[in-house]
This record gives structure tokens, sequence and C-alpha cells, in this order.
């Protein structure tokens, strides 16, 4: 962890938030990544950029306080857009995390970062509804802490014929775990009898964020409360559309998945 190199793309709520948990968990540096401006909602959004930094680059507004959470991390500002970053850009991390991108995008740099073991993570949050994708590579090996299985002894008596199981005491015990890319992820062929097996496993906000990420395909952004009236037929229209494509039941969602709530925001809810 105290070696690793981190690119972070998006310094929205979320963006901000995994900024502080990198930056406090001492990660040996993190280059912020934005090409957007501070807007008052930016400054509503998260804690890095100061009110009196609206209309600056969000990425370098957000330098400062970042930096001041440990001064151990070399925390950068890059205020480029990450579309026109070449692939070698990329290369020289050892874990990225994408909040707020599109689909393409998300899919080009996983898949890139897939090819050279870098690790990748991508999330966004709409409203109450949020998201997280991770792709660790094809053979990621880790440890697991779980309680100590104790032989019985004969001083145990005869009722100690099991092994038993010491809370107080633990052993670590090694793993692989395989992941897949983003792109396989979200291109599940759900006509097979395999994908139709899982089906019931599969929580609903799956097909929700099919939905949401074509949406900020079309558009170009997230739904926008302001532009309710539209934005809910869109959905509407974007969902009958995109489970068609999937071929799964067109009942997945209905019309309560789009919800706003007193705050003004969005909010998305599913049932099942």
């Amino acid at each position: 962890l105290r070696g690793s190199r981190v690119l972070l793309a998006g310094l929205g709520g979320l963006g901000a938030e995994v900024a502080k948990n990198l930056i406090l968990a001492g990660v040996k540096g993190l280059t912020l990544l934005d090409h957007e401006q501070v807007s008052e909602e930016s400054c509503r959004a998260q804690f890095l950029v100061p009110v009196t930094a609206q209309g600056q680059n969000r990425a370098q507004a957000s330098l400062e306080r970042g930096q001041n959470l440990n001064p151990m991390v070399q925390v950068h500002a890059d205020q480029d857009r990450i579309q026109d970053k070449p692939d070698d850009f990329f290369l020289q991390f050892d874990a990225v995390c994408l909040t707020g991108c599109s689909r393409d995008l998300m899919v080009r740099v996983d898949q890139l970062c897939s090819k050279h073991n870098i690790k990748v993570f991508c999330g966004d949050v709409y409203g109450y509804y949020g998201y997280m994708f991770c792709n660790l590579g094809k053979e990621h090996n880790y440890v697991e802490e779980k309680p100590k299985l104790v032989k019985p002894s004969s001083s145990d008596g005869p009722e100690a014929k099991k092994a038993k199981v010491d809370p107080n005491e633990t052993t670590m015990v090694k793993k692989t775990a395989s992941y897949c890319t983003l792109k396989e992820a979200l291109e599940v062929d759900w006509t097979t009898e395999k994908a139709k097996a899982g089906m019931k496993k599969t929580p609903v906000d799956y097909f929700l964020l099919q939905v949401l990420l074509k949406f900020q395909t079309d558009k170009g952004r997230d739904p926008d409360p302001l532009s309710y009236p539209e934005d809910s037929q869109l959905l509407r229209q974007i969902r009958e559309d995109v489970l068609e494509a999937l071929a799964v039941r067109s009942d997945l969602l209905n019309d309560d998945f789009i919800r706003y709530n007193a705050s003004s925001l969005p909010h998305f809810y599913f049932k099942s």
C-alpha cells in the first residue's frame, strides 16, 4: 500500500471521499485528475474544495486540503480531460480509480489496465443509488483471517472428539480470486442456461445500472432533478430498450425505479 501510485479521476462527492481515504491510508502517490470547474454544487457535494474556489479547476482546488490530510503522501493535480489521455499515461500507476466516467471510457481504461496487471476501481452515485466495480486481475492473491481450529488433546476428556474453534486465536489463510473485466460484466449473455440459472441471484441493481449508463451515454450527463419530466420519460424508454436488448423480463424494473425525494435529489429504488 505504501508503495502504490494511484490515479483518481473525478473530484465530485464520491471522488473526494475516495481521495480522503487513500491519502489517510498512506499510499505513496495520488494523482487527482479532473478537467471540470468548481461550481456551487461542487462546494456542497465535496469537502476538499473551499467555497472561494468557484470557477477554478476541481483537481487543483482540491489539492491543498487533500495534501494537508497526510504530508507523507505525494498528491498531484492534473487538469486534463481523461478522454484525451493516451494509453501510456495509465501505465504509470498501480491502481486506477474512475468516478463519474462514461461506460465507453471505463471499458477502455479497464481493458488496457487488465492487460498490464493494473488494478481498476469504478464507481458513481446517482442520488441515493450507487455502484462499485473492481477488477483486481485474473489471479489475485490475498489472505483471509479465520478463527483457528484447536485439535483436542487426551486431557480434554471423552467429549473432546472434534476440533474446536478458538475465537481468541486466528490464522491467515491464503486464497486466490479471479476477476472479470468490466466489458464482460456488462455484456453477459442472458439467453444462456448458465446466465438464466444465475438470474435469481442477480440484484436488480445490475439492470438499473445498465439503464443509467445508457442514459449517460445518450445525454452526456446524469439524470437531473431540474429536468424531471423529460428525464423520467427518457429513463422509461431507455429501460424498455435495455431490458429488451438484454433479453430479460420487461418487468424487472417498474416505474417506481424513478423517485425524487424531498431533498430534490434523484432517488432510485427497486423492486424485484
